[in-house]
This record gives C-alpha cells, structure tokens and sequence, in this order.
C-alpha cells in the first residue's frame, strides 16, 4: 500500500503527518520551526532529519518503502540562489529521493481545499494566499515581516505595540490594549518595552508573532483601536484573495471557494467573520468554506498528487474523520 509523508513547516512550529492510500492516518509528529531565515540551514536539516525520522518509525514505515513526501518550507522560492540548498534539506532522512520541497502556502491549499479549486488564505506567523484553478496556480502576499504579511500574527503584534507606544505617548487616548502589554512586560517604565524587544531573542520572528495574543487580548476587553486592527486585517488578507483571483483568470460570474488556514484564525476573535463579510461585499463571487483538513495533512494529500495517485474521495473522507 503506498504511504505518503506530509511536511507543514511553519514559522513558530513543524508538523509532520503519515498516512496510507485508503485514508488512514498512521503517525504524527510536531517539531519546532522551520523557517531557515531564523534557525540557519544547518538547524532546518536537523529539525527534518529528526522529525521525519521520529514520524516514520511510530508509523512503522521504513525510508525506503515510503512512496512519496512532500515538505512545505516557509520561503521557500524566495531566493533563488538557495533553492538547491533547500530542495537537498530533507536527503539525509529521504536518500531514495522520492520527495519534492516547495512553499507552506501548498499546504493549507492542498488540506483546506482537499486539492480542489479554490483559494487558500494563510494567516500564521505570516500571511500568503495560494490557489489553483483549472490547471492554474498563483500566490499573493507572504513578502515578509518586515514590509508585509498584511493581516498575520506578526503584522498584528507589531501594529499593536505602534499602538501602545501612541498610547503611552499621548497622541492616541489610551485603552485596555495599553495595560495588557504593561502587565505582560511587567513594565515599571513604558521605555522599558524596548529593551524587552529590541534586547532580548523575542526580536526573532516565531516570538515576536506570539504577542499577537496580547493584542487579540485587549480586543477582547473591547479596545477600540486593537478591534480596529482586526478589521484592518481582514481589508488586508481580502486584497491578497483578491490579487490571487486575478491570475488564476476566473470569470467574475464565477464562484470561487475561498478558505482559511493558519494561528490568527482562532474561534473568538472574529477574524474569519470579517474576512467572510469582506469578501462577500466585495464585487467578484466569493463562496466562503470551512476547511476540510489541516495543513500538515495537505502536505500529505500533495504528496500523493505528486506520486500520481492522488486519493479517493473515500479515502479523503476517511482521513476528515481521522483528524476531527
């Protein structure tokens, strides 16, 4: 029976996911990032190495027998000059070869839409959109913390504390969002906050993404300008749907399906809600989906598109319970 390795390689953590051809999951495995502009080369072959290793030996399939893998990497295809690198990341846990590297953005696609039609939008870490139609595929989004990632857990962390230092300044009036990143600081002087950002290794990408809880916090408390952040987002991720729309050259009577995948998009937060209601007031046709599967089981569904087998809708079905 073939067996295929799926690998969803974000910018805070990495999962790994086995399953068969009749839908059946046979191990998973999580690891730490894998975005190589922050852990090195070096630290990306190690991670794989040691999570597909760990992935392949509780599913009981050796190397050798496994038909076919497919790893998302976050950045992947952003530099040309390291693609080689990267593509040759996984060899020493893969020798047989039998895998292909390509962007993270594949995987939530290739999960959410269960390989179909449609547009997959990402906010984590990053943010990116990636979709497929008729044959055609296109991306949009996902050039980077620092002058992009409209809409993710970075972009709403770094926009949240601009917030808080308006706030301590007085040039916006202050709201919940401004004690919540005093308490989580532990702030006697509100200067302090940049010695805890600029001083410490929460500068680093994955870190610095996770203080998007605090601001997700305070719009919870009903700060106005962090629920205006949210709102923002929203804006932001529909014009990166939107961007990818265009190259896939569906006709605008056409109704596309649109998902979504990736942390920001947590129940209670009221991002998915504004992105549907963006979407829908907008002119082009849009049909809202729930995602059918995880991205780390994409990485797996891809895998299988890639060996030419791809799986039944049976198996599909089977795999939707597996994970639920």
């Amino acid at each position: 029976m073939n067996t295929f390795l799926g690998v969803d390689g974000g910018g805070t953590q990495t999962r790994f996911v086995l399953i068969d051809e009749a839908g059946g999951l046979l191990a998973s495995h999580r690891e730490g990032p894998a975005y190589y502009l922050e852990i090195g080369l070096d630290g990306l072959r190690d991670m794989l190495a040691r999570g597909i290793a760990h992935t392949l030996r509780r599913g009981q399939v050796r190397a050798e027998d496994l038909s076919f893998a497919f790893l998302g990497l976050p950045a992947y295809g952003e530099d040309s000059k390291l693609l080689p690198a990267l593509d040759a990341a996984p060899r020493e846990a893969l020798p047989h070869r039998r895998y292909r590297c390509g962007n993270d953005m594949v995987c939530g696609w290739a999960g959410a839409l269960a390989g179909g039609d449609g547009i997959n939008i990402v906010s984590g870490t990053g943010s990116i959109a990636y979709g497929e139609y008729a044959g055609r595929s296109a991306r949009a989004g996902g050039w980077g913390e620092l002058f992009s990632d409209e809409g993710s857990s970075y972009w709403l962390a770094r926009e949240g504390l601009r917030l808080f230092s308006r706030m301590s300044d007085g040039r916006q009036p202050r709201g919940p969002l401004y004690e919540h990143v005093r308490r989580h600081f532990g702030l006697q002087s509100d200067l302090d906050v940049c010695a805890a950002i600029y001083g410490q290794d929460i500068a680093q990408r994955s870190r610095f993404a996770q203080l998007s809880k605090v601001i997700t916090a305070a719009a919870a408390d009903g700060d106005g300008a962090a629920l205006g952040l949210f709102a923002s987002a929203a804006q932001e991720l529909a014009d990166i749907v939107d961007a990818v729309r265009v190259p896939l050259q569906i006709p605008p009577a056409v109704s596309v399906s649109v998902s979504t995948s990736g942390g920001l998009f947590q129940p209670g937060n009221g991002l998915s809600e504004r992105l549907q209601s963006e979407l829908q007031r907008r002119s082009a046709q849009y049909r809202f989906v729930a995602a059918l599967l995880p991205p780390d089981v994409g990485a797996a569904i891809q895998a299988a598109r890639l060996n030419g087998t791809p799986l039944a809708a049976k198996s599909l079905e089977i795999l939707a319970r597996a994970v639920r």
